[in-house]
């Protein structure tokens, strides 16, 4: 079973080599209790280390079963240990910090048995020693005999072939030593049991074999093996593994010893998990609150058409200022001035939209509309009769203030439009299929006073909805309404005379508000015209062939080319027909989500189509959006970065408390080893525990950074009247409860790694 051939064992320190063994022969029956004696120095303990597999012999031979261990691998040698070897300490060794049952069940625990089956075998192993009563208690809570019975439980829990017991009774009482050698002497009926002592008395009354060491030599064996063929049984190795789970509980009962220093350590870890999981509340909160803000008031902007567009590619403007860069700091040597393109220019696009395109927009998907509006090159001659009696021209479009727009004609009778999706209508009924007007008002039902007096109203006083829908509009012919004077054609001041003259008769329809929760169509006054009136002007004025003279103002509002006094019929003003192409288009999205289908079929028109033919598009909504969201996040890595620094420190900080745990718990690596932990078994123990701390600073980071949100929703709220905005996402909060235990693992992986390359035989030593 087992033999040492010629073993020899030195230490060295520094130029000093001391030889504790010095070839020692020595072969061991299956059943005997063998006790080594000799004075201290004699190396009896080494012998005892080496035989146990806790410390390597320099030349010789262990053999186990017939098989050299010369070859032996580090882990082979920590399943010998636990399946083959019980350790029966002078001081005891037992683990401070978990029960006793605990400690009794750690070898079968390294062995692989289940909770259910280590637990009955380590109970029954206690009533052997009579200590079953005891098992929940910890060690320190233990006589020393005691402690003893506890280490001799766990050396026979995993019925090893070999105990061997160090100096077991040298702690002990004399009453105690007895009981204990009789419990030794009782397990070597069936095992071999090897003992280290230096008392003659006891080696003589006890063992029924007496091997004496002097110098790192054996001078007398009472009692060797002669007979070569003398059966000495077989040892049975099998591999070792200590679990994840048992890792966790064993570094978790050592934590509960610690509860102040891993409060402390948690929550100095947290810092940065607490600032970060602040701000990502916060920008969480902020984006939540512009994602509804933008549903609200951007989901149904107009994507627009024009006849120019601006090139927003990303790609293609940076090409272009890579290019304008490439080009910087080049000067030229010619004598002459070189024309070259704007930026603008090369970033302005030139749409063709033909009558293709239009037939093209008319085929998409009318449910992905909630509305849709076309303007003509076309302008509204239309006067009115004032409050004071006089009469004037309406202005329609000369400035931004009070520049009327085209209202979004309704789709689908079935699906909700941009009107009722964003408005709510006051006074009147909205009908795009009729000529007329509809008047937008700002949340306080205020109109500008510009725009109430154009379209005649005293601008100092207020008007009822009832006299704005009964004002009566009438549209001025062009060939009426521009009279010739020889050579030119010059727009009539006779009002009064145009008015009283005029057959087409339009009004108000309806007056409109933005609903309370469109902020954006809330705080604005505008006028809008129906399709259907600019489709009548039209007809009205296909056949006109009028041109404007030089001295008219507003040429800027009427459709056609520069003035050209030697060819004036050049000048002809655009007024197209009915079926005219668009000079915009407008499509109003029912959503986000319907924007999206509907960029990508104008995307799809553009295919395989020359630079000059395709047809580009704004969307304001997009841009806003993806400005917005860009900003948000810029904001959020730049806080997260200054954040994360303290995350930084929070992991050196572990990697020290980790080692710090590491010299503490020396003792304990020294015991785990010698029942057979291997050292990978050690490095999960050590990165359990910091996997515990890094789980434990995570959530309580998280919980400080939830507690948190109430007071700054609070501020927040007095501040910006935006109420509950730090929420913290369910994602985040777990992502950083992963980073924060990925982080202290990492930490502590090098001190796990150094707790592995312990010397076991150093390890027992400390205290």
């Amino acid at each position: 079973m087992l033999e040492l051939k010629n073993i020899k064992k030195s230490y060295k320190t520094g130029d000093f080599v001391q030889h504790a063994l010095k070839g020692v022969n020595i072969r061991f029956r299956k059943n005997e209790f063998v006790a080594i004696l000799g004075p201290s120095g004699s190396g009896k303990t080494t012998l005892l280390n080496i035989i146990g597999g806790l410390d390597r012999y320099d030349t010789g031979d262990l053999i186990i079963n017939d098989r050299s261990t010369k070859k032996f691998k580090a882990t082979e040698w920590d399943s010998y240990r636990n399946n083959c070897i019980g350790f029966i300490f002078q001081s005891y060794n037992l683990i401070s910090h978990i029960s006793v049952l605990e400690n009794v069940e750690m070898s079968l625990t390294l062995s692989g048995y289940k909770r259910k089956d280590k637990r009955k075998k380590a109970m029954e192993a206690l009533d052997k020693v009579g200590l079953k009563d005891h098992a929940h208690k910890r060690p320190n809570q233990l006589s020393g005999g005691q402690m003893q019975r506890v280490a001799i439980a766990r050396a026979l829990v995993n019925n090893p072939d070999i105990i061997l017991a160090d100096e077991p009774t040298g702690a002990l009482d004399s009453v105690t030593s007895v009981q204990i050698m009789d419990l030794i002497k009782e397990i070597a009926k069936d095992k071999l049991v090897i003992m280290v002592t230096h008392n003659p008395d006891l080696a003589s009354t006890y063992a029924n074999r007496v091997i004496e060491f002097k110098d790192g030599e054996m001078i007398k064996d009472s009692n060797p093996i002669k007979d070569e063929k003398e059966n000495t049984g077989t040892v049975h190795i099998k591999k070792t593994v200590l679990g994840y789970l048992s890792a966790l509980s064993l570094s978790f009962n050592n934590i509960k010893t610690k509860k102040g220093r891993t409060f402390l350590t948690s929550f100095a870890a947290s810092i940065g998990i607490i600032g970060i999981a602040l701000i990502l509340s916060l920008s969480n909160g902020f984006q939540i609150e512009i994602d509804k803000f933008e549903k609200s008031t951007l989901s149904q902007m107009p994507i627009t058409i024009t006849s120019q567009a601006m090139e927003m590619d990303e790609q293609a403007m940076q090409e272009q200022m890579e290019k304008m860069s490439d080009e910087k700091g080049k000067y030229s040597k010619k004598k002459s001035v070189i024309p070259t393109d704007s930026m603008m220019e090369m970033m302005v696009h030139q749409n063709k939209i033909t009558k293709e395109y239009v037939n093209y927009i008319d085929k998409m998907d009318q449910d992905l509309l909630g509305g849709v509006s076309y303007q003509r090159a076309t302008g509204i001659n239309m006067v009115t009769k004032k409050y004071d009696n006089t009469y004037s021209k309406v202005n329609t479009g000369t400035t931004m203030l009070d520049m009327w727009q085209i209202f979004p004609t309704r789709v689908s009778e079935k699906e909700s439009s941009v009107v009722e999706d964003n408005y709510d209508v006051l006074a009147g009924e909205i009908d795009s299929k009729e000529s007329g007007l509809i008047l937008q008002v700002d949340a306080k039902n205020g109109v500008n006073k510009t725009l109430m007096e154009t379209l005649g109203f005293d601008p100092n006083k207020e008007v009822s909805f009832d006299e704005i829908l009964n004002k009566e509009f009438k549209i001025i012919k062009n060939d009426d309404y521009y009279q010739n004077y020889g050579q030119y054609f010059i727009p009539s001041t006779n009002y009064e005379n145009l008015y009283e003259n005029a057959t087409t008769v339009v009004k108000i329809q309806a007056i409109v508000r933005g609903k309370e929760d469109k902020e954006m169509y809330t705080n604005t006054s505008s006028m809008y015209y129906t399709g259907a009136l600019t489709d009548i002007i039209m007809e009205q004025n296909k056949e006109s062939e009028i041109v404007k003279a030089q001295e008219v103002s507003d040429v800027n509002v009427l459709s056609g080319t520069p003035f050209d006094e030697e060819n004036p019929k050049d000048t002809t003003l655009a007024y197209l027909g009915a079926d005219s192409v668009p000079v915009v288009m407008y499509l109003y999205p029912k959503d986000f989500d319907s924007k999206d289908k509907i960029t990508e079929y104008l995307d799809d028109y553009n295919k395989n189509k020359k630079d000059e033919e395709k047809v580009l598009y704004t969307d304001m909504a997009e841009m806003i959006s993806t400005l917005s969201g860009n900003i948000m996040d810029a904001i959020t890595v730049v806080l997260i970065a200054f954040s994360s620094i303290s995350l930084v420190v929070s992991s050196i900080m572990i990697a020290i408390i980790t080692y710090i745990s590491v010299l503490e718990r020396t003792k304990e690596i020294g015991i785990l080893r010698a029942l057979g932990a291997r050292g990978k078994d050690i490095t999960r123990v050590f990165n359990a525990e910091t996997m515990i701390i890094g789980f434990c600073s995570g959530l309580l980071g998280l919980i400080i950074a939830y507690l948190l949100t109430f007071p700054a929703n609070q501020i927040i709220e007095n501040l910006s009247d935006l109420p509950n905005v730090a929420k913290l996402n369910p994602y985040h909060a777990i992502a950083l409860l992963i980073i924060s235990v990925t982080l202290t693992v990492l930490s502590g992986f090098i001190p796990a790694k150094m707790a592995s390359k312990k010397d076991p035989v150093i390890a027992l030593r400390t205290e």
